[in-house]
């Protein structure tokens, strides 16, 4: 399994200069796709199993026999998608502004791209759209989904079913992605005596604000290329009844790795100069992704509805 910045390392090793530009783009853009690790896999499809029950366990006296059983699995398997687009600019802008120019418009066009595809780790459906693969709010469902209450317009965030949400997550590397007002409302929360919690505020090699709370990461997405924000304030807030309301944001916590939660793809970011084009007269970079996400625990990951742009509260 790689992440994004161990591709990096392979296509700097290797001189490959403008596929390392977008994976770099892709990595700063998205603190997500940053750290999901990718498995290469054969084929357009994964095929795996999610625990569902363990088998039994008894004990038993001298010349007893134990009752057989096995544990139960659900079979699951998941696409992959085809995501990516053409990186254009005009003959004629190069000639003026020189090759730099093309490369500005191509991390620039890189950006959109690594947004997009952020945005659908959260909020891609497949019912709608067949070309996405599903996102973690459509995934995450019955046991997985906590409501911060019951109140349409959603609720204030208390400490209390926050740690008991983020402990309904099993697995070694987890990860809290939330919106930056949602950091902020914890920051002033463990500045308030009466609140409490534990925040951290860390720069990494991208020069960018990295926070945890208790330990864990948090990690924020860059806007989709229209503007739109995956975890932005126009939720439901009674995310378990009627949906109502659209003030509300969501707080998910996910558990990254093998058999966990991470990605899978038939490569690395293919990133391919098709040069000059006769009609029209541009430019062009073709850059394509064969991606989509898997769950592999029921535990990996789980989601937190319902929350009110409010102040946080024990």
């Amino acid at each position: 399994m790689v992440t994004l910045l161990e591709a990096l390392k392979t296509a700097l090793a290797r001189g490959e200069t403008k596929r390392s530009g977008v994976i770099a783009t892709f990595a700063r853009t998205s603190q997500w796709l940053a750290d999901i690790p990718f498995k290469n896999i054969a084929g357009n499809s994964y095929a795996y199993d999610i625990e569902a029950a363990l088998p039994g366990m008894a004990f038993r006296g001298i010349g007893e026999a134990y009752t057989p059983s096995q544990g139960v699995v659900n079979p699951a398997s998941e696409a992959l998608r085809i995501a990516g687009g053409y990186l254009d600019i005009d003959r004629a802008t190069v000639k003026m502004a020189g090759e730099q120019a093309r490369t500005s418009q191509e991390s620039m066009q890189s950006k959109a791209l690594a947004a997009a595809i952020s945005h659908n780790l959260i909020k891609g459906d497949s019912s709608a759209n067949p070309r996405q693969f599903d996102g973690l709010q459509r995934r995450l469902v019955g046991t997985q989904l906590t409501a911060a209450g019951t109140t349409d317009a959603g609720d204030a965030l208390s400490l209390a079913i926050f740690d008991a949400f983020i402990d309904t997550v099993s697995g070694p590397n987890k990860q809290l992605w939330m919106n930056k007002t949602m950091a902020h409302r914890l920051t002033a929360a463990a500045r308030t005596s009466t609140v409490g919690g534990f925040m951290l505020w860390e720069v990494n090699a991208f020069g960018q604000q990295i926070a945890s709370y208790n330990g864990i990461p948090i990690r924020f997405q860059y806007p989709d290329n229209d503007g739109t924000e995956s975890l932005a304030f126009d939720e439901a807030g009674d995310v378990k009844g009627t949906p109502a309301g659209t003030s509300s944001t969501s707080i998910y916590c996910v558990s990254l790795g093998d058999g966990y939660v991470s990605g899978i793809q038939n490569s690395p970011i293919e990133v391919v100069d098709q040069g000059l084009l006769d009609s029209p007269p541009v430019y062009r970079t073709l850059v394509e992704w064969l991606i989509s996400m898997v769950v592999e625990h029921p535990r990996a990951a789980a989601r937190l509805g319902g929350i009110a742009n409010a102040a946080v509260v024990a």
